[in-house]
């Protein structure tokens, strides 16, 4: 599967003309979504951002502090992300499809749920929850979405909250693979489709 876009939340590759702090920061935030918490060092960090491994540290006195900061500042851009899509004027289906496919494109190569169990294990309960803000505030767009949509009669009324927590989760099958590896959908948008009008059913919609 090809990817249409820049992935969902991840930071652009163009790093010249950038203060020291972010380029570290967007390196480390490819590094740990393309090899995961544990292998990363801050020496390799350092290597990639082409910077001393003291200049990292002079930014982030630990490993759990960088990864922290970089799951937070991506959350932070795929909420704006998601806000973008959500707010277009078109019908909700629409809106939602354009969003699973964004997210789906984004982490069609991660097994998210490994990912943050593996990173988590080693952050404090403030990070933790840092991380947890951040989420939450992710999704803010998307309940928004669905309340308005409630309003003006598009979807039955329900839980908004839920039906958003529920969307984002039921994505997570798109990152699903067989015993030989092999994805469930032969395509992102074929895989989008199914999920979107899976959830789009369960609220209600004929």
């Amino acid at each position: 599967m090809q990817r249409e876009h820049r992935p969902l939340g991840r930071p652009r590759q163009d790093l010249k003309e950038k203060p020291t702090k972010n380029v570290i920061l967007d390196v480390a935030t490819r590094l740990f979504l393309e090899q995961g918490y544990q292998v990363i060092t801050m020496d390799d960090v350092a290597k990639k951002c082409g910077v001393t491994k003291a200049t990292v540290y002079y930014y982030y006195k630990t490993k759990a502090d960088l990864f922290t900061d970089a799951m937070v500042q991506m959350m932070i851009r795929i909420r704006r992300r998601i806000f973008d899509i959500l707010s277009a004027d078109k019908p909700l289906k629409e809106r939602l499809f354009e969003f699973a496919k964004a997210h789906l494109q984004a982490t069609v190569d991660i097994d998210l749920n490994g990912f943050m169990k593996e990173a988590t294990t080693s952050l404090s309960s403030e990070q933790l929850q840092q991380m947890k803000g951040a989420e939450d505030k992710m999704y803010e767009a998307l309940e928004q979405a669905l309340i308005n949509a409630m309003e003006n009669g598009e979807i039955p009324k329900s839980h908004p909250q839920l039906g958003a927590h529920s969307f984002v989760a039921l994505l997570t099958v798109g990152n699903y693979k067989d015993a030989d590896q092999q994805p469930i959908f032969p395509s992102i948008d074929e895989m989008t489709k199914q999920i979107v009008d899976f959830y789009w059913n369960g609220l209600g919609n004929e």
